[in-house]
């Protein structure tokens, strides 16, 4: 009988060990400005803050279970949010969305459409969820589109970057190279609305398979995420909206170069989404920034990615600890966020 109960247990241990981080940590809800945006709060209290900003119509899920667990596994305390108009934070219903290839095709011509919100409007929320757990001063890591509001907050918010990593983002320069258009076609059914369950499914594990890894991609995690993240709801029409926002940002040379926070910038050498030449840019632009490419990756975080992804990460911040706690010299209220009201409930 005991041999059966130590038996039992060693099942439960490992089953709680492979249980997601996603599901250990409940959902809280907080309010910034008029704006309701969720996020999750994970690993320990003391630990050093991370705050993880994700991309165009993406979920905290995108950050995926083998980077989160990864730093959690590294004594940090995790933060994740759902930017606005995705995931569970608010939606933005009445407001216009145009297709996405319209919207293109006007911004091509000088004539994209005025954003519903703009990127720092998207920052102020990141900042809005710091304010509600007090944590003054984090690790501010972007992927994508979420690298663009990395990069803003921390121009106009320095005091509360101990770093910034962008990932796989750019600095929005007009001579770039475009995206390879299978991927931007990828990314534009992205927004589609009004698809069946399994429709949607089939589209979103054929959008990771064109945008992703070429050397990583599973069908099988693929289908696993998307499932998760269809599970928690999908709205096409913020896509749009967020999208709109990117290209109102422009060319954001400017700001970078204001950028004084110790940054790294990793960049996949296979994105077909914003190829190399996005990420060698922006590290360019920032001063004494640290670049590197990422062998294999696309535009995609798969688990084996996470991991190089994280093998940069780590030691570069081991390199540049914070305690988390404001300057006096920076301890004026220069936030754009209103002080924010906040609510949890426990992960569906």
């Amino acid at each position: 009988m005991y041999r059966a109960i130590l038996l039992w247990m060693g099942l439960a241990a490992q089953t709680i060990a492979a249980e997601s981080p996603f599901d250990r940590y409940p959902i809280h809800f907080t309010t910034v400005g008029q704006t309701s945006i969720a996020y999750q709060d994970m690993g320990p209290q003391d630990g050093e803050p991370v705050l993880l900003i994700m991309g165009l119509g993406a979920q905290m899920l995108h950050w995926g279970d083998a980077l989160v667990q990864g730093l959690l596994d590294h004594g940090y305390r995790v933060v994740l949010l759902d930017n606005r108009d995705a995931g569970l934070s608010q939606k933005f219903y009445r407001l216009s969305a145009p297709p996405v290839w319209w919207t293109m095709v006007r911004a091509k011509v000088g004539l994209a459409p005025a954003p519903a919100y703009s990127l720092s409007d998207m920052a102020a929320d990141a900042v809005g969820v710091l304010q509600a757990l007090d944590i003054q001063r984090a690790h501010i890591v972007g992927a994508s589109m979420g690298g663009m509001i990395a990069q803003v907050l921390v121009a106009e918010y320095p005091q509360r970057a101990i770093t910034l990593t962008s990932i796989m983002s750019s600095s929005g320069a007009p001579e770039l190279s475009e995206p390879r258009p299978e991927a931007m076609a990828a990314l534009a059914s992205g927004a589609k609305s009004g698809l069946e369950r399994e429709q949607e499914l089939a589209n979103r594990i054929n959008i990771a398979r064109i945008i992703g890894s070429p050397e990583f991609f599973s069908e099988a995690y693929a289908r696993q995420l998307a499932q998760r993240v269809l599970n928690r709801g999908s709205y096409g029409p913020g896509t749009v909206r967020q999208f709109q926002a990117i290209l109102a940002s422009g060319d954001r040379t400017a700001l970078l170069n204001t950028i004084a926070v110790p940054t790294l910038v990793l960049h996949g050498e296979s994105d077909p989404l914003l190829p190399l030449d996005h990420g060698r840019d922006t590290a360019e632009k920032i001063p004494d920034a640290r670049f590197a490419a990422i062998s294999g990756m696309g535009h995609a975080l798969e688990p084996e990615v996470s991991r190089r992804v994280l093998a940069e990460m780590l030691p570069f911040w081991r390199e540049r600890p914070g305690s988390g706690d404001l300057s006096e010299e920076s301890d004026a209220p220069v936030e754009r966020a209103p002080s924010p009201s906040t609510t949890a409930v426990t992960a569906p």
